[in-house]
C-alpha cells in the first residue's frame, strides 16, 4: 500500500536518492530543501510519515521534530551526522521515532520506513482499548490516559507501551521488545528501547525514579504492572 512521505533535506543528492528508493515501494514521495518549508508541506499536505534531516538550513530539523510533534503523531525518521548517544536521546527526546545515522544504506531506509508505515497502520486498522489498572490505551485514537488524564506519546513509545500492555505482568526483554515494535531484521541498539523507556517514564509515572507503571526486572528487561499504579503527578 502507498504512503505520502515528506522527505526533507538539504543534499539534492541524497533527497533525489532516497526519492528514488521511497518511489520505488510505491510511494508518493515530496521533497523540502529546509527547514520553513518542510513545515509549511507537512501542514499542508498531511503526509503519512517524514523523513527529516537534523541539519536543515532556516528552521533545524530538531525544531522542526518538536514543533509537528505538538501538532500531529506522525511518523518521523530523522538522519543525521551526529552519533553520539546524547544526540540519539535528545532527537527521541523530542518526539523522533526512530533515528538513521549517516552514512546509511538506502536498503536499511527504506526497511525502517516500511516498519514505521506498518505500525501506524496496524495501531488504525485494529481499533482496541487496552486497560491495565489506572491506564488506559486506545489503539483506535492513538490516545493514552492515566487516571483519567490523557498523555501524549510519540508513535514509537505508544508501540512499546501498547506491546508491553497487551501482556501486563508479562516480562520483555530488550530483544523481544525491539522484535514486536520494530518489526523487521536490523542491528537496533538496546540502549535504545531504554531511552524510549525513560521517555515513557516521565510521561506516566508520578516519580520516574522509582516507577510503579512501567518497571525494570533486572538482568531481563521491562514489564507493565499488572495494578492500579498511581497517578502523575
Amino acid at each position: 500500500m502507498s504512503a505520502r512521505i515528506l522527505v526533507a533535506e538539504d543534499d539534492e543528492m541524497q533527497s533525489r536518492l532516497i526519492r528514488i528508493y521511497l518511489e520505488r515501494e510505491g510511494n508518493a514521495v515530496q521533497v523540502a530543501a529546509d527547514g520553513r518549508a518542510a513545515l509549511e508541506r507537512a501542514r499542508s499536505s498531511r503526509p503519512d510519515l517524514i523523513v527529516l534531516d537534523v541539519m536543515l538550513p532556516l528552521v533545524d530539523g530538531l525544531d522542526v521534530c518538536r514543533i509537528l510533534r505538538t501538532e500531529s503523531d506522525v511518523p518521523i525518521l530523522l538522519l543525521t551526522a551526529r552519533a553520539t548517544e546524547d544526540d540519539m536521546l535528545l532527537g527521541l527526546d523530542l518526539g523522533a521515532d526512530d533515528y538513521l545515522t549517516k552514512p546509511y544504506s538506502p536498503r536499511e531506509l527504506t526497511a525502517r520506513v516500511r516498519a514505521l508505515l506498518r505500525r501506524s497502520r496496524k495501531a488504525t486498522a485494529a481499533p482496541t482499548v487496552l486497560r491495565v489498572g489506572e491506564m488506559e490505551l486506545d489503539t483506535a485514537r492513538f490516545e493514552v490516559r492515566v487516571a483519567g488524564r490523557q498523555v501524549a506519546l510519540t508513535a514509537k513509545e505508544f508501540s512499546i507501551l501498547e506491546a508491553l500492555a497487551r501482556e501486563p505482568g508479562r516480562v520483555f526483554t530488550r530483544a523481544q521488545i525491539i522484535e514486536r515494535v520494530f518489526g523487521f531484521d536490523q542491528d537496533v541498539q538496546e540502549r535504545t528501547v531504554d531511552a524510549h523507556v525513560v521517555n515513557l517514564r516521565r510521561k506516566l509515572e508520578a516519580d520516574p525514579g522509582r516507577p510503579r507503571r512501567l518497571e525494570t526486572v533486572y538482568g531481563r528487561g521491562y514489564r507493565i504492572a499488572d495494578g492500579p499504579g498511581s497517578p502523575p503527578s
